[in-house]
């Protein structure tokens, strides 16, 4: 199928050389007839143009951009925003800092990575994630589904999600300070100075805190009278959450030598009270978790590099990574607070546990791309991850300490063409991936498969892909997009996460084909602007990544399902009237089945043609923002919105085992949210107001772990630039 899809491509890119030298000649004879005519009767000109994002999600790949500026002084995380895009969703296990899984298209868990301005977030390290990040430090966020550009040099099989943060020219500063309910504080801080010589120092401050004691409804409490248990409402007493994260760079701008080079060093340090396993019948009273990242690095970019075609872009990264899980209190905690004595730790039942795990990770990336002219550009990229995996226990003694290496080598090599007058874009690329693996652990074998695999081990395996678009008219477009992509598992899946993930050392690596074709356009009238974009999506996945959980131990682990097939369709529309009113709806169905008909054994399989459990398959949102202008002042701003967020029911396991009317299932979520935000000399000073969850609906991301009720948030904002 690769072979017949890059035959294809070939194809058509030489087709599209041809169809651009016959339009080239047309083209010239048009302008020669038609220059004397528009010398003369041109009185005036207005030019628009195509904002990044606007331009990103007509480009060949099937992406979701979306712009951040616009919104910063109203929003307090990006992942809220992340969530309302087509064919995303967001499964968070409670409140702030708890964990989190991000789908795109039916693909999750690690098969979507992480980036920073092209940068694997995880140089920041493990405790920085999409919903602590400053939000003014963010211009526009970049998801890619399905098919990953190989600039982003990595193995990621769903998709990716780049942040991509603000460089402006300016001196500015932008600094917030937020406070809600559950005792929720957010403080931010950029900025940036510029020194006559082009020194330019850039400092980012990020603090959150949250006590997270919302209202658990119905959950079990032994009732004395009665003797028995029954359903009450108390309040969360043990799930505190507190995250820094500071960073520094220093570096110049626009020198000969230079376009940009920064040294960066950053700080972030992340305590986090753990409350339950992962269903809400095991109450957690003593354990946490707690981490702490340093990480310096250097990057360099230069657009003009050696000549004047060629331009690069390096980076060199290094973080000590050190995270703990404290397991040591032998008590059995319920939802009142109390406790009795038990013979067992909290979370696995097991001895008591204080474990370290140190991860070291080192990260080098180049790219260089060559224009040949307009129309043509040659992109050559490499990327090498290293991540260490150092455990030991000091109060389990039985506990082996071990470390474990992971380690992988990416090339990219891509192809671009414009054609047309760039209403033909055609992409072209190839990946091959370096695999390099390291086994030392041995604790727990008949739950990890530790000992089945201990050693080194190395594997090779190539990717590669097309995208196609083609704008016929103003309103109407197609693309289309292919990759065959590789994945090998990353750490929390293969070696858990010391708490409440098992490891899982017998996992294969991922691949998948990944195929996406879609119709997109824009159409205008006046003060009226309507977008459109619908996508169908397959993807053919072997050796499927899927999150199982034990609803016995309330633990969680990650095993491979040999073939999954994922088929579905998103749409989107976005409509906008004069820059006041913008109004956004999208709506997502995706089918995940079970492919295996046979068992290792030969057996049929229970569980072929069933629906992947304990994910969302069909879900929906929309949003509304109106803003009014000049109320009081002439450069002051008001403006409201509300969002509202679908989500239909899911099983938790395999429809195949047991009664379908007695399988326990992840029930419906309709939740709703209000915004109100003023600015005034012209967006200097900013106040707003959020609700989440105005009807305060009980809601479930995860079978078994409510999430927040009403939640209120107020926030300040001062930009000064």
């Amino acid at each position: 199928m690769v072979r017949m899809v890059i035959t294809l491509a070939l194809w058509l890119l030489a087709a599209g050389n041809a169809a651009a030298q016959q339009s080239g000649k047309l083209s010239a004879q048009k302008h020669a007839k038609s220059s004397i005519r528009d010398s003369v009767t041109l009185t005036g000109v207005t030019v628009t143009g195509k904002s990044r994002t606007q331009r990103l999600r007509e480009g060949a790949l099937s992406v979701n951009a979306i712009d951040i500026r616009s919104m910063i002084s109203s929003i307090s995380s990006i992942s809220g925003l992340v969530d309302h895009t087509a064919g995303v969703k967001i499964r968070e296990e409670g409140g702030m800092g708890s964990d989190f899984d991000l789908s795109i298209n039916g693909m999750s868990g690690q098969s979507v990575r992480y980036f920073l301005d092209g940068v694997p977030l995880d140089t920041k390290g493990s405790g920085v994630t999409l919903a602590n990040l400053p939000v003014s430090l963010i211009d526009h966020v970049e998801i890619y589904k399905g098919v990953v550009p190989t600039w982003l040099s990595s193995d990621a099989l769903g998709g990716a999600v780049n942040v991509v943060t603000n460089r402006k020219t300016s001196n500015y500063l932008d600094a917030s300070y937020g406070f809600g309910s559950f005792h929720t504080h957010k403080a931010d801080l950029n900025a940036q100075y510029v020194l006559m010589n082009g020194l330019t120092i850039r400092p980012t401050l990020g603090v959150n805190f949250s006590k997270n004691d919302y209202m658990m409804r119905g959950v079990e409490v032994w009732d004395e009278e009665k003797r028995e248990y029954v359903g009450a409402d108390r309040r969360r007493f043990h799930d505190d959450y507190l995250s820094l994260i500071g960073q520094l760079e220093v570096g110049f701008t626009d020198k000969w030598w230079a376009d940009e080079f920064f040294g960066s060093a950053s700080y972030n340090k992340v305590d986090k009270e753990i409350q339950t396993g992962q269903i809400q019948t095991k109450v957690v009273g003593e354990a946490e978790r707690r981490s702490e990242a340093r990480s310096i690095s250097v990057n360099y970019l230069k657009n003009r590099f050696l000549t004047d075609n060629l331009s690069a872009s390096l980076s060199l990264s290094q973080t000590w990574d050190h995270s703990q899980a404290v397991d040591t209190a032998y008590r059995k905690y319920n939802w009142d607070g109390d406790y009795i004595k038990s013979s067992r730790n909290e979370i696995t039942g097991r001895a008591r546990t204080l474990r370290h795990i140190k991860r070291p990770l080192t990260i080098g990336r180049a790219n260089l791309k060559y224009r040949f002219s307009d129309e043509h550009l040659l992109d050559l990229s490499y990327a090498l991850n290293r991540t260490g995996n150092n455990r030991w226990d000091d109060v389990d003694k039985t506990f082996e300490a071990a470390n474990d290496v992971l380690a992988k080598h990416i090339v990219g090599l891509t192809y671009n063409q414009s054609l047309l007058d760039g209403r033909l874009s055609n992409t072209l690329f190839l990946k091959d991936y370096v695999n390099h693996l390291v086994i030392n652990q041995t604790d727990i074998p008949t739950v990890t498969g530790s000992r089945e695999v201990q050693g080194s081990s190395t594997s090779n395996d190539l990717g590669g892909g097309v995208g196609i678009r083609y704008q016929m008219i103003e309103p109407l477009a197609v693309k289309a997009s292919y990759e065959h992509s590789v994945r090998l598992p990353l750490a929390r899946e293969l070696l858990g996460n010391g708490t409440t993930i098992y490891a899982n050392t017998t996992l294969e690596p991922e691949k998948s084909d990944n195929l996406n074709l879609g119709l997109f356009g824009t159409l205008k009238n006046n003060d009226h602007t309507l977008s459109y974009e619908v996508n169908g999506f397959l993807r053919y996945v072997d050796n499927f990544i899927q999150s199982q959980v034990s609803e016995k131990e309330g633990m969680m682990q990650y095993v491979n399902v040999p073939a999954v097939h994922i088929k579905g369709i998103e749409g989107e529309l976005r409509y906008d009237w004069q820059q006041r009113l913008q109004v956004v709806g999208n709506v997502t169905w995706q089918d995940a089945r079970d492919r295996q008909e046979f068992k290792s054994d030969g057996k049929p399989s229970v569980t072929y043609n069933n629906h992947v459990p304990n994910r969302p398959w069909f879900y929906a949102s929309a949003e509304a923002r109106y803003q009014f202008r000049r109320l009081f002042q002439q450069t002051d701003r008001l403006q409201l919105g509300i969002d509202y967020q679908w989500v239909h029911w899911f099983f938790l396991s395999w429809e195949g085992y047991g009664a379908l009317e007695t399988k326990a299932r992840i029930p419906e979520k309709n939740i709703v949210g209000a915004n109100i935000t003023y600015s005034w000399q012209g967006g200097r000073y900013n106040v707003s107001l959020d609700c989440q969850n105005l009807f305060d609906a009980t809601v479930y991301d995860n079978y078994k772990l409510q999430k927040p009720g009403r939640a209120l948030f107020a926030k300040f904002r001062i930009l000064i630039q």
